[in-house]
Protein backbone atom coordinates (compact mmCIF):
# COMPACT_ATOMS: atom_id res chain seq x y z
CA UNK A 1 0.00 0.00 0.00
CA UNK A 2 1.34 3.02 -1.16
CA UNK A 3 0.76 5.13 2.06
CA UNK A 4 3.22 2.62 4.01
CA UNK A 5 6.17 2.90 1.20
CA UNK A 6 8.83 4.92 2.72
CA UNK A 7 10.54 5.18 -0.91
CA UNK A 8 9.21 6.31 -4.59
CA UNK A 9 7.82 3.87 -6.62
CA UNK A 10 10.47 4.28 -9.55
CA UNK A 11 12.97 3.58 -7.37
CA UNK A 12 11.56 0.48 -6.26
CA UNK A 13 11.39 -0.39 -9.93
CA UNK A 14 14.59 0.59 -10.72
CA UNK A 15 16.16 -1.26 -7.90
CA UNK A 16 13.73 -4.66 -8.74
CA UNK A 17 15.32 -4.32 -11.81
CA UNK A 18 18.93 -3.80 -10.65
CA UNK A 19 18.61 -6.97 -8.17
CA UNK A 20 16.76 -9.52 -11.14
CA UNK A 21 20.66 -9.39 -12.31
CA UNK A 22 21.11 -11.99 -14.84
CA UNK A 23 18.13 -14.42 -13.88
CA UNK A 24 16.80 -16.19 -16.85
CA UNK A 25 13.52 -14.71 -18.29
CA UNK A 26 10.33 -16.15 -19.39
CA UNK A 27 8.78 -15.47 -22.69
CA UNK A 28 8.16 -11.75 -22.77
CA UNK A 29 5.66 -10.25 -25.59
CA UNK A 30 8.08 -7.77 -27.45
CA UNK A 31 6.65 -4.36 -28.16
CA UNK A 32 5.59 -4.50 -32.03
CA UNK A 33 7.84 -2.05 -34.38
CA UNK A 34 4.45 -1.26 -36.42
CA UNK A 35 2.89 -0.06 -33.37
CA UNK A 36 3.97 3.66 -33.03
CA UNK A 37 2.61 3.49 -29.20
CA UNK A 38 2.31 0.63 -26.74
CA UNK A 39 -1.12 0.99 -25.11
CA UNK A 40 -0.63 1.67 -21.53
CA UNK A 41 -1.77 -1.22 -19.00
CA UNK A 42 -4.75 -0.88 -16.54
CA UNK A 43 -4.65 0.40 -13.63
CA UNK A 44 -5.66 -2.57 -12.06
CA UNK A 45 -2.32 -4.92 -13.50
CA UNK A 46 -0.21 -2.06 -13.00
CA UNK A 47 -0.96 -1.97 -9.57
CA UNK A 48 -1.00 -6.01 -9.32
CA UNK A 49 2.48 -6.14 -11.02
CA UNK A 50 4.19 -3.11 -8.99
CA UNK A 51 2.88 -4.78 -5.28
CA UNK A 52 4.17 -7.60 -5.95
CA UNK A 53 7.02 -6.66 -7.67
CA UNK A 54 7.82 -4.88 -4.64
CA UNK A 55 6.46 -6.90 -1.26
CA UNK A 56 6.08 -10.16 -2.83
CA UNK A 57 8.07 -12.93 -0.30
CA UNK A 58 9.22 -15.30 -3.34
CA UNK A 59 9.59 -12.30 -5.75
CA UNK A 60 13.22 -13.59 -6.67
CA UNK A 61 11.89 -16.99 -7.49
CA UNK A 62 9.52 -15.20 -10.71
CA UNK A 63 11.22 -14.11 -13.13
CA UNK A 64 8.13 -12.09 -14.83
CA UNK A 65 8.41 -10.42 -11.44
CA UNK A 66 12.35 -9.52 -11.71
CA UNK A 67 12.58 -9.79 -15.98
CA UNK A 68 15.45 -7.65 -17.17
CA UNK A 69 13.32 -6.88 -20.03
CA UNK A 70 10.97 -4.92 -18.41
CA UNK A 71 13.77 -2.04 -18.78
CA UNK A 72 10.90 0.57 -20.42
CA UNK A 73 7.03 1.30 -19.96
CA UNK A 74 6.48 -0.21 -23.77
CA UNK A 75 8.19 -3.77 -22.23
CA UNK A 76 5.90 -3.51 -19.06
CA UNK A 77 2.79 -2.66 -20.77
CA UNK A 78 2.96 -5.21 -23.66
CA UNK A 79 3.09 -8.22 -20.81
CA UNK A 80 0.28 -6.31 -19.00
CA UNK A 81 -1.67 -6.24 -21.85
CA UNK A 82 -1.51 -9.82 -22.19
CA UNK A 83 -3.79 -10.48 -19.35
CA UNK A 84 -7.33 -8.90 -19.73
CA UNK A 85 -8.25 -10.76 -16.39
CA UNK A 86 -6.48 -9.37 -13.32
CA UNK A 87 -6.96 -12.65 -11.27
CA UNK A 88 -5.17 -14.25 -14.00
CA UNK A 89 -2.43 -11.67 -13.63
CA UNK A 90 -1.99 -12.11 -10.11
CA UNK A 91 -2.08 -16.09 -10.17
CA UNK A 92 -0.08 -16.53 -12.77
CA UNK A 93 2.54 -13.84 -11.04
CA UNK A 94 2.50 -16.14 -8.14
CA UNK A 95 5.56 -18.82 -6.99
CA UNK A 96 4.03 -22.31 -7.38
CA UNK A 97 0.59 -21.53 -6.58
CA UNK A 98 -1.02 -24.16 -5.08
CA UNK A 99 1.95 -25.51 -3.94
CA UNK A 100 4.18 -23.43 -2.56
CA UNK A 101 2.38 -20.41 -2.06
CA UNK A 102 -1.35 -21.38 -1.29
CA UNK A 103 -2.36 -18.59 0.28
CA UNK A 104 -1.97 -15.29 -1.58
CA UNK A 105 -5.51 -13.55 -2.55
CA UNK A 106 -6.65 -11.22 -4.54
CA UNK A 107 -10.26 -9.44 -4.30
CA UNK A 108 -11.93 -7.08 -6.46
CA UNK A 109 -13.86 -5.70 -3.80
CA UNK A 110 -11.64 -4.74 -1.04
CA UNK A 111 -14.66 -5.19 1.82
CA UNK A 112 -14.51 -8.51 1.52
CA UNK A 113 -11.06 -8.38 3.07
CA UNK A 114 -12.71 -5.72 6.01
CA UNK A 115 -15.35 -8.59 6.72
CA UNK A 116 -12.93 -11.49 7.27
CA UNK A 117 -10.32 -9.40 9.43
CA UNK A 118 -13.18 -8.44 11.30
CA UNK A 119 -15.04 -12.44 11.47
CA UNK A 120 -17.94 -11.01 9.78
CA UNK A 121 -19.76 -12.91 6.98
CA UNK A 122 -23.18 -14.44 5.78
CA UNK A 123 -23.50 -17.97 7.31
CA UNK A 124 -25.65 -20.30 9.06
CA UNK A 125 -23.29 -20.39 12.11
CA UNK A 126 -22.07 -23.68 11.96
CA UNK A 127 -18.51 -25.23 11.19
CA UNK A 128 -18.76 -28.90 9.58
CA UNK A 129 -16.36 -31.37 7.84
CA UNK A 130 -16.89 -33.52 5.20
CA UNK A 131 -16.23 -37.00 4.41
CA UNK A 132 -17.21 -39.90 2.24
CA UNK A 133 -19.11 -42.25 2.50
CA UNK A 134 -17.49 -45.83 1.90
CA UNK A 135 -15.76 -46.14 -1.20
CA UNK A 136 -18.58 -43.79 -3.61
CA UNK A 137 -18.57 -40.51 -4.01
CA UNK A 138 -21.15 -39.57 -1.91
CA UNK A 139 -20.36 -37.67 1.11
CA UNK A 140 -22.08 -37.00 4.58
CA UNK A 141 -20.95 -33.99 6.91
CA UNK A 142 -20.75 -33.54 10.61
CA UNK A 143 -21.11 -30.36 12.71
CA UNK A 144 -17.89 -29.59 14.73
CA UNK A 145 -19.32 -25.97 16.48
CA UNK A 146 -21.71 -24.11 16.06
CA UNK A 147 -22.16 -20.53 17.12
CA UNK A 148 -24.33 -19.23 19.83
CA UNK A 149 -27.76 -17.16 18.78
CA UNK A 150 -26.88 -18.37 15.55
CA UNK A 151 -29.77 -19.97 12.35
CA UNK A 152 -27.92 -23.64 13.32
CA UNK A 153 -28.31 -22.76 16.78
CA UNK A 154 -32.07 -21.67 16.88
CA UNK A 155 -33.06 -24.13 14.64
CA UNK A 156 -31.31 -26.73 17.19
CA UNK A 157 -28.03 -28.43 15.34
CA UNK A 158 -25.77 -29.08 18.03
CA UNK A 159 -21.94 -30.43 18.00
CA UNK A 160 -21.65 -34.18 17.11
CA UNK A 161 -24.82 -33.93 14.28
CA UNK A 162 -24.48 -35.71 10.99
CA UNK A 163 -26.24 -34.92 7.88
CA UNK A 164 -26.24 -35.81 4.12
CA UNK A 165 -28.67 -34.07 2.35
CA UNK A 166 -29.50 -30.68 1.45
CA UNK A 167 -32.89 -29.70 0.26
CA UNK A 168 -33.40 -33.62 -0.20
CA UNK A 169 -30.53 -33.86 -2.32
CA UNK A 170 -27.32 -36.77 -1.59
CA UNK A 171 -24.15 -34.67 -1.27
CA UNK A 172 -21.81 -35.46 -3.62
CA UNK A 173 -18.22 -34.58 -4.65
CA UNK A 174 -20.21 -33.00 -7.73
CA UNK A 175 -23.14 -30.85 -5.72
CA UNK A 176 -21.78 -30.28 -2.65
CA UNK A 177 -20.40 -26.79 -3.87
CA UNK A 178 -23.44 -25.63 -5.46
CA UNK A 179 -25.78 -27.10 -2.22
CA UNK A 180 -23.97 -25.89 0.64
CA UNK A 181 -22.11 -22.63 -0.77
CA UNK A 182 -24.06 -20.82 -3.01
CA UNK A 183 -27.77 -21.13 -0.99
CA UNK A 184 -28.67 -18.43 1.00
CA UNK A 185 -31.43 -20.88 2.68
CA UNK A 186 -31.57 -24.70 2.48
CA UNK A 187 -33.21 -27.47 4.30
CA UNK A 188 -30.11 -29.88 5.96
CA UNK A 189 -31.16 -33.48 6.31
CA UNK A 190 -29.89 -35.37 9.33
CA UNK A 191 -28.44 -39.00 9.75
CA UNK A 192 -27.12 -41.25 12.32
CA UNK A 193 -24.57 -43.68 12.60
CA UNK A 194 -25.37 -47.18 13.17
CA UNK A 195 -23.21 -50.17 13.58
CA UNK A 196 -20.90 -48.24 11.21
CA UNK A 197 -23.63 -47.53 9.05
CA UNK A 198 -24.90 -44.44 8.36
CA UNK A 199 -28.64 -43.41 7.56
CA UNK A 200 -30.66 -40.63 7.63
CA UNK A 201 -32.89 -40.38 10.81
CA UNK A 202 -36.16 -38.02 9.41
CA UNK A 203 -34.99 -34.72 11.09
CA UNK A 204 -34.48 -31.96 9.03
CA UNK A 205 -33.59 -28.30 9.76
CA UNK A 206 -34.54 -25.26 7.42
CA UNK A 207 -31.64 -22.34 7.46
CA UNK A 208 -31.64 -18.64 5.84
CA UNK A 209 -27.89 -17.27 6.38
CA UNK A 210 -26.97 -14.21 7.80
CA UNK A 211 -24.27 -11.79 8.98
CA UNK A 212 -22.22 -13.20 11.89
CA UNK A 213 -19.11 -11.65 13.72
CA UNK A 214 -18.00 -14.78 14.97
CA UNK A 215 -16.33 -13.99 18.29
CA UNK A 216 -13.22 -15.96 18.79
CA UNK A 217 -13.70 -17.39 22.45
CA UNK A 218 -16.18 -20.45 21.75
CA UNK A 219 -15.59 -21.52 25.28
CA UNK A 220 -13.66 -20.73 28.73
CA UNK A 221 -13.99 -22.47 31.93
CA UNK A 222 -12.18 -23.70 35.05
CA UNK A 223 -11.78 -27.37 36.46
CA UNK A 224 -10.26 -28.58 39.96
CA UNK A 225 -8.71 -32.01 39.77
CA UNK A 226 -6.62 -33.31 42.27
CA UNK A 227 -6.49 -30.02 43.83
CA UNK A 228 -5.04 -28.65 40.74
CA UNK A 229 -6.76 -25.42 38.73
CA UNK A 230 -6.76 -26.24 35.30
CA UNK A 231 -8.35 -23.32 33.01
CA UNK A 232 -9.46 -24.34 29.45
CA UNK A 233 -9.91 -21.61 26.50
CA UNK A 234 -11.42 -22.98 23.11
CA UNK A 235 -10.14 -20.36 20.99
CA UNK A 236 -11.19 -20.37 17.28
CA UNK A 237 -9.50 -17.48 15.83
CA UNK A 238 -6.94 -14.51 16.16
CA UNK A 239 -9.35 -11.96 15.35
CA UNK A 240 -8.11 -8.31 16.10
CA UNK A 241 -11.92 -6.69 15.90
CA UNK A 242 -13.91 -4.74 17.47
CA UNK A 243 -17.92 -6.48 18.24
CA UNK A 244 -20.44 -4.10 18.66
CA UNK A 245 -22.73 -6.31 19.78
CA UNK A 246 -20.43 -7.33 22.67
CA UNK A 247 -19.07 -3.66 22.86
CA UNK A 248 -15.27 -4.77 23.07
CA UNK A 249 -12.40 -5.44 20.92
CA UNK A 250 -12.07 -9.04 20.74
CA UNK A 251 -8.15 -8.46 22.41
CA UNK A 252 -9.34 -7.18 25.51
CA UNK A 253 -12.32 -10.15 25.70
CA UNK A 254 -9.52 -12.44 25.23
CA UNK A 255 -7.38 -10.20 28.14
CA UNK A 256 -10.69 -10.36 30.33
CA UNK A 257 -10.89 -14.30 29.84
CA UNK A 258 -7.22 -14.70 31.14
CA UNK A 259 -7.42 -12.13 33.87
CA UNK A 260 -10.76 -14.23 35.30
CA UNK A 261 -8.51 -17.73 35.19
CA UNK A 262 -5.87 -15.75 37.14
CA UNK A 263 -8.17 -14.33 39.55
CA UNK A 264 -9.61 -18.11 40.09
CA UNK A 265 -5.78 -19.13 40.96
CA UNK A 266 -5.31 -21.63 37.41
CA UNK A 267 -2.24 -23.71 37.92
CA UNK A 268 -2.48 -25.00 33.94
CA UNK A 269 -3.78 -23.83 30.95
CA UNK A 270 -5.13 -25.79 28.07
CA UNK A 271 -5.47 -23.74 24.97
CA UNK A 272 -7.11 -25.51 22.10
CA UNK A 273 -6.65 -24.46 18.80
CA UNK A 274 -8.05 -27.33 16.80
CA UNK A 275 -10.37 -25.12 14.68
CA UNK A 276 -7.99 -22.02 14.76
CA UNK A 277 -6.85 -21.09 10.94
CA UNK A 278 -4.84 -18.11 12.80
CA UNK A 279 -5.15 -14.53 11.84
CA UNK A 280 -4.25 -11.58 13.43
CA UNK A 281 -0.10 -11.45 14.41
CA UNK A 282 -0.77 -8.66 16.51
CA UNK A 283 -3.31 -10.64 18.62
CA UNK A 284 -0.91 -13.74 18.80
CA UNK A 285 1.65 -10.99 20.97
CA UNK A 286 -0.75 -10.14 22.57
CA UNK A 287 -1.92 -14.07 23.50
CA UNK A 288 1.38 -15.28 24.05
CA UNK A 289 1.85 -12.46 26.72
CA UNK A 290 -0.90 -13.33 28.42
CA UNK A 291 0.33 -16.86 29.23
CA UNK A 292 3.96 -16.07 29.63
CA UNK A 293 5.49 -12.91 30.10
CA UNK A 294 4.84 -8.81 29.82
CA UNK A 295 8.73 -8.51 29.69
CA UNK A 296 9.23 -6.08 26.79
CA UNK A 297 12.45 -7.15 26.39
CA UNK A 298 12.28 -10.67 25.20
CA UNK A 299 11.27 -11.15 21.44
CA UNK A 300 8.57 -12.79 20.65
CA UNK A 301 9.18 -13.52 16.61
CA UNK A 302 11.38 -12.29 13.89
CA UNK A 303 10.17 -10.87 10.00
CA UNK A 304 12.04 -11.52 7.41
CA UNK A 305 10.94 -10.22 3.81
CA UNK A 306 12.51 -10.12 0.49
CA UNK A 307 15.94 -8.99 -0.21
CA UNK A 308 14.65 -5.78 -1.71
CA UNK A 309 12.47 -5.11 1.11
CA UNK A 310 14.64 -6.41 3.79
CA UNK A 311 17.73 -4.18 2.71
CA UNK A 312 15.37 -1.12 2.36
CA UNK A 313 13.65 -1.82 6.10
CA UNK A 314 17.01 -2.48 7.61
CA UNK A 315 18.67 0.66 6.21
CA UNK A 316 15.51 2.95 7.51
CA UNK A 317 14.67 1.79 10.74
CA UNK A 318 18.27 -0.87 12.10
CA UNK A 319 18.07 -4.35 12.72
CA UNK A 320 16.01 -4.29 15.46
CA UNK A 321 13.01 -3.47 13.28
CA UNK A 322 12.63 -7.58 12.01
CA UNK A 323 12.36 -8.21 16.01
CA UNK A 324 8.63 -8.12 17.70
CA UNK A 325 8.70 -8.14 21.63
CA UNK A 326 6.25 -9.54 24.17
CA UNK A 327 3.70 -6.84 24.98
CA UNK A 328 2.73 -5.61 28.58
CA UNK A 329 -0.19 -3.33 26.87
CA UNK A 330 -3.00 -3.84 24.72
CA UNK A 331 -2.78 -0.54 22.48
CA UNK A 332 -6.08 1.75 22.46
CA UNK A 333 -7.55 1.55 19.21
CA UNK A 334 -10.02 3.63 17.13
CA UNK A 335 -12.45 0.96 15.30
CA UNK A 336 -14.42 2.38 12.45
CA UNK A 337 -17.89 -0.04 12.11
CA UNK A 338 -18.97 0.18 8.43
CA UNK A 339 -22.34 -0.70 6.92
CA UNK A 340 -22.74 -3.88 4.45
CA UNK A 341 -21.53 -1.20 1.81
CA UNK A 342 -18.36 -0.05 3.70
CA UNK A 343 -19.60 2.92 4.29
CA UNK A 344 -18.61 3.96 8.07
CA UNK A 345 -21.27 4.66 10.30
CA UNK A 346 -20.01 5.19 13.70
CA UNK A 347 -16.02 4.99 15.04
CA UNK A 348 -15.26 3.49 18.45
CA UNK A 349 -12.38 4.23 20.62
CA UNK A 350 -10.70 1.30 23.06
CA UNK A 351 -8.41 2.62 25.74
CA UNK A 352 -5.00 0.98 26.51
CA UNK A 353 -5.26 -1.95 28.48
CA UNK A 354 -2.56 -3.21 30.82
CA UNK A 355 -2.12 -7.49 29.65
CA UNK A 356 -2.88 -9.68 32.22
CA UNK A 357 -0.33 -12.75 31.95
CA UNK A 358 -0.97 -16.14 33.76
CA UNK A 359 2.81 -16.19 33.69
CA UNK A 360 3.02 -20.03 33.37
CA UNK A 361 6.20 -22.34 32.64
CA UNK A 362 3.95 -24.73 30.89
CA UNK A 363 0.96 -24.95 27.94
CA UNK A 364 -1.10 -27.60 26.84
CA UNK A 365 -2.16 -26.87 23.01
CA UNK A 366 -4.72 -28.58 21.15
CA UNK A 367 -3.95 -28.65 17.62
CA UNK A 368 -5.18 -30.63 14.72
CA UNK A 369 -4.45 -29.81 10.67
CA UNK A 370 -6.71 -27.27 11.23
CA UNK A 371 -4.67 -25.66 13.72
CA UNK A 372 -2.37 -22.69 11.09
CA UNK A 373 -0.78 -19.34 10.98
CA UNK A 374 -1.05 -17.35 14.08
CA UNK A 375 -1.97 -20.33 15.87
CA UNK A 376 1.71 -22.07 15.04
CA UNK A 377 3.35 -18.67 15.19
CA UNK A 378 2.05 -18.64 19.06
CA UNK A 379 3.42 -22.01 19.94
CA UNK A 380 6.41 -21.84 17.97
CA UNK A 381 6.91 -17.95 19.50
CA UNK A 382 6.57 -19.17 22.89
CA UNK A 383 8.54 -22.66 22.68
CA UNK A 384 11.88 -21.08 23.68
CA UNK A 385 10.94 -20.02 26.93
CA UNK A 386 7.88 -22.56 28.12
CA UNK A 387 7.32 -26.30 28.30
CA UNK A 388 4.84 -26.48 25.34
CA UNK A 389 2.89 -29.88 24.97
CA UNK A 390 1.00 -30.02 22.22
CA UNK A 391 -1.80 -32.47 21.90
CA UNK A 392 -3.97 -33.28 18.32
CA UNK A 393 -2.23 -34.23 15.15
CA UNK A 394 0.10 -32.20 12.70
CA UNK A 395 -0.59 -28.08 12.43
CA UNK A 396 -0.87 -27.13 8.96
CA UNK A 397 2.78 -25.83 8.44
CA UNK A 398 1.94 -22.18 7.37
CA UNK A 399 4.77 -20.01 8.71
CA UNK A 400 4.47 -17.26 6.31
CA UNK A 401 2.24 -13.93 6.56
CA UNK A 402 0.71 -11.15 4.41
CA UNK A 403 -0.33 -7.54 4.60
CA UNK A 404 -3.19 -5.84 3.04
CA UNK A 405 -2.49 -3.89 -0.08
CA UNK A 406 -5.17 -1.67 -1.68
CA UNK A 407 -5.37 0.10 -5.29
CA UNK A 408 -6.39 2.59 -3.19
CA UNK A 409 -3.84 3.49 -1.14
CA UNK A 410 -0.90 2.50 -4.06
CA UNK A 411 -2.32 5.47 -5.94
CA UNK A 412 -3.30 7.61 -2.57
CA UNK A 413 -6.76 7.90 -3.76
CA UNK A 414 -9.62 10.06 -1.99
CA UNK A 415 -12.65 8.13 -3.63
CA UNK A 416 -12.52 5.36 -6.16
CA UNK A 417 -15.43 3.68 -8.47
CA UNK A 418 -16.29 0.03 -7.77
CA UNK A 419 -14.20 -0.75 -10.70
CA UNK A 420 -11.40 0.01 -8.46
CA UNK A 421 -11.97 -1.16 -5.14
CA UNK A 422 -9.69 -4.06 -5.78
CA UNK A 423 -7.26 -5.14 -2.66
CA UNK A 424 -4.65 -8.28 -2.65
CA UNK A 425 -3.39 -10.42 0.12
CA UNK A 426 -0.12 -11.73 -0.73
CA UNK A 427 2.87 -13.55 1.48
CA UNK A 428 4.80 -10.95 1.81
CA UNK A 429 7.23 -12.29 4.89
CA UNK A 430 8.41 -15.36 6.96
CA UNK A 431 8.30 -15.84 10.66
CA UNK A 432 10.58 -17.35 13.08
CA UNK A 433 10.60 -17.39 16.88
CA UNK A 434 13.97 -15.96 19.21
CA UNK A 435 15.52 -19.26 18.16
CA UNK A 436 15.63 -17.96 14.13
CA UNK A 437 13.10 -21.63 13.99
CA UNK A 438 10.79 -20.96 11.33
CA UNK A 439 11.33 -24.24 9.25
CA UNK A 440 7.88 -26.00 9.72
CA UNK A 441 6.08 -26.04 6.57
CA UNK A 442 5.32 -29.75 7.24
CA UNK A 443 3.23 -29.11 10.43
CA UNK A 444 4.34 -28.83 14.34
CA UNK A 445 4.12 -32.67 15.77
CA UNK A 446 2.30 -33.49 18.61
CA UNK A 447 3.90 -34.74 21.23
CA UNK A 448 0.55 -36.79 22.14
CA UNK A 449 -0.58 -37.75 19.27
CA UNK A 450 -4.57 -38.24 19.15
CA UNK A 451 -7.80 -37.62 17.06
CA UNK A 452 -10.94 -36.77 17.77
CA UNK A 453 -13.83 -39.46 17.47
CA UNK A 454 -15.81 -37.89 14.71
CA UNK A 455 -18.58 -40.73 15.97
CA UNK A 456 -19.28 -39.11 19.12
CA UNK A 457 -18.34 -35.39 19.23
CA UNK A 458 -18.80 -34.55 22.96
CA UNK A 459 -19.72 -30.79 23.70
CA UNK A 460 -16.87 -28.91 24.17
CA UNK A 461 -16.02 -28.47 28.06
CA UNK A 462 -17.20 -31.93 28.50
CA UNK A 463 -14.11 -33.87 30.60
CA UNK A 464 -14.93 -36.80 28.62
CA UNK A 465 -14.27 -35.39 25.02
CA UNK A 466 -11.78 -37.11 23.22
CA UNK A 467 -8.71 -34.20 23.51
CA UNK A 468 -9.34 -32.50 26.55
CA UNK A 469 -9.81 -35.66 27.89
CA UNK A 470 -6.31 -36.23 26.85
CA UNK A 471 -4.68 -33.21 28.03
CA UNK A 472 -6.60 -33.89 31.50
CA UNK A 473 -5.15 -37.64 31.85
CA UNK A 474 -1.86 -35.95 31.13
CA UNK A 475 -2.32 -32.91 33.63
CA UNK A 476 -3.06 -36.26 36.56
CA UNK A 477 -0.04 -37.84 35.45
CA UNK A 478 -1.49 -40.76 33.45
CA UNK A 479 0.34 -41.26 30.64
CA UNK A 480 -0.32 -41.42 27.31
CA UNK A 481 1.28 -42.30 23.83
CA UNK A 482 -1.71 -41.77 21.70
CA UNK A 483 -5.00 -42.04 21.17
CA UNK A 484 -6.85 -43.09 17.79
CA UNK A 485 -10.17 -44.56 16.86
CA UNK A 486 -9.97 -47.25 13.83
CA UNK A 487 -12.91 -49.10 13.57
CA UNK A 488 -14.85 -46.32 11.37
CA UNK A 489 -11.50 -44.72 9.64
CA UNK A 490 -12.63 -41.13 8.46
CA UNK A 491 -11.96 -40.54 4.93
CA UNK A 492 -12.26 -36.48 5.62
CA UNK A 493 -12.67 -34.45 2.41
CA UNK A 494 -13.15 -30.78 3.21
CA UNK A 495 -14.07 -28.29 5.83
CA UNK A 496 -16.34 -25.77 5.58
CA UNK A 497 -13.29 -23.82 6.63
CA UNK A 498 -11.10 -24.90 3.65
CA UNK A 499 -13.57 -23.66 0.92
CA UNK A 500 -13.13 -19.94 2.56
CA UNK A 501 -10.07 -18.33 0.61
CA UNK A 502 -9.03 -16.43 3.89
CA UNK A 503 -9.00 -19.42 5.82
CA UNK A 504 -5.87 -20.16 7.46
CA UNK A 505 -4.29 -16.96 6.67
CA UNK A 506 -1.98 -14.45 8.63
CA UNK A 507 -1.89 -11.24 8.82
CA UNK A 508 0.40 -8.07 9.53
CA UNK A 509 -1.68 -5.45 11.24
CA UNK A 510 -1.42 -2.24 9.34
CA UNK A 511 -0.28 -0.16 12.58
CA UNK A 512 2.96 -2.90 13.03
CA UNK A 513 4.16 -1.39 9.09
CA UNK A 514 6.50 1.11 9.50
CA UNK A 515 6.11 4.84 7.81
CA UNK A 516 8.46 7.17 7.77
CA UNK A 517 8.97 9.77 9.54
Amino acid sequence: MKKILFWNINVILILTLFFAGCKKDDPIPEPNPDEKEIPEASEVNKFIWEGLATYYYWVNDVPNLTNGKFNNEDSLNAFLNTYTAPEDLFYNLLYSYGTIDKWSFIVDNSQEIDNWITGISESMGYDFMLGYIGDTDNLFGFVRYVLKDTPADLAGIKRGDFFTTVDGTQLTLSNYQALLFTQKTYTLGMADIENNHISENGKAYTMTAVEVQENPILLDTVYTIDGTNIGYLVYNGFTSAYDSKLGNSYDILLNNTIASFKSKGIDKLILDLRYNGGGSVLTSIYLASMIYSTNTSQVFAEYNYNDLVQNAYKDEFGEDYFNFYFSDVISNEKWDIKDANGNIIQTVNTPETQVSSLNLDELYVITSSNTASASELLINGLSPYITVKQIGTNTTGKNVGSFTITLKDWYDYEDITPEQDWAMQPIVLKIANSDGYSDYINGLQPDIEAEEDFRELLPFGDTNETLLKVALDDIRGISTKSVTFGNIPLKSFKSSQDMSRFSKEMYVDRKMIPVKK
